[in-house]
């Protein structure tokens, strides 16, 4: 029997959110301040599910980590793990929002304490004494948090852990996009299940930069060409038993080996901000994957969890509990 249902591994951050929703960047006059980073996200989104989580992250001996931490704590996710490194800063981000599509957001993750992460913090992380290990793509971005990152994978799989991938692919953090995919493909020979979006996965088998178009004025307006379906018999060559594939509003593709695609709906929901949704359809999925949920309703969860937060003005701060996701998703039907 493992201790954690789900360790977490990966970014975090502060992150400030405008609080002038629909007003161009440079006319901002206020934020919010919540606490984000895409694994933070998840572990936050599980717990409150009721799955007993984990966090392997790092923060500055800062103000800022003391933020981090003290929101971590109160929500009973284990903080135990995280170190804290004196000559490094804890990450911030800052975030606009112009619905229905349009939300900058900026890093700020030079000399961050995450990606600082060494193979000496991930041993003193449970690796062996939990049911799922999830890590996303950032992790892979700089060492030493690279091979931190491939060591804590590798022996939570010796121990008998699902391994998840969540893509995320952002690249400002990469000083090559080559390199993403580079990186992505060394890790899927440990990897269970990749989620991702249609962007994210082709990012993750690119190898012609000129089928990817970025605007660096909004480093989350990403599109990356190419044959989605291609891209996913790659990663599942690699022996997965799964790719599940976020798209927006339609929901979630989960594509099998055998060739079969599982497709659940999304919600209808007018959308508010739709940074972070894509973590709570982690937190959710995850939550239905450590429970045998199976595939479809486990994927309808992370939709409904998904739908929650696109209508919130942040995401850590406003994953759903299950008791409100079931009463979400009782008015279209229930999540089956």
């Amino acid at each position: 029997m493992k201790t954690y249902d789900l360790l977490n591994m990966g970014r975090s951050s502060i992150d400030l959110y405008a609080n002038d929703v629909g007003a161009p960047f440079i006319q901002i006059s206020s934020f919010a301040a919540y606490v984000g980073g895409s694994p933070t996200n998840i572990s936050v989104g599980a717990r409150r599910l009721g799955l007993k989580t984990a966090l392997l992250t790092a923060v500055g001996q800062d103000p800022v980590g003391d933020f981090i931490l003290n929101f971590l704590n109160n929500e009973g996710v284990e903080t135990t793990f995280i170190p804290r490194k004196p000559q490094h800063r804890s990450s911030a981000v800052v975030l606009g929002i112009e619905p229905p599509d349009k939300f900058p957001l900026v890093y700020y993750r030079d000399n961050c304490a995450d990606i600082n992460l060494t193979i000496d913090d991930a041993l003193a992380a449970p690796l062996t004494d939990c049911r799922v290990f999830q890590f996303a793509g950032t992790n892979l971005s700089k060492e030493p948090s690279r091979s931190a990152t491939l060591f804590a994978a590798e022996t939570a799989k010796q121990a008998g852990a699902k391994i998840v991938l969540d893509v995320d692919f952002r690249p400002d953090q990469w000083f090559d996009v080559r390199a993403f995919g580079v990186a992505v493909r060394s890790a899927l020979r440990l990897v269970d299940v990749v989620i991702g979006t249609a962007d994210e996965i082709n990012a993750a088998v690119l190898t012609d930069p000129s089928r990817m178009k970025l605007s660096h004025s909004q480093v989350s307006d990403t599109r990356v060409e190419g044959d989605t379906a291609s891209a996913i018999r790659v990663m599942l060559d690699y022996r997965l038993e799964a790719v599940v594939e976020k798209v927006g509003a339609q929901g979630a593709r989960v594509h099998l080996p055998d060739g079969a695609v599982i497709h659940a709906p999304g919600f209808p929901v007018k959308i508010y901000n739709i940074l972070g949704a894509g973590d709570a359809f982690g937190a959710g999925f995850l939550y239905g994957y450590v429970n045998g949920w199976g595939w479809h309703k486990s994927a309808r969860l992370g939709n409904a969890c998904g739908a929650i937060v696109v209508t919130k003005h942040g995401c850590a701060n406003f994953m759903p509990t299950m008791d409100e996701v079931t009463a979400f998703a009782a008015g279209y039907g229930g999540l089956e």
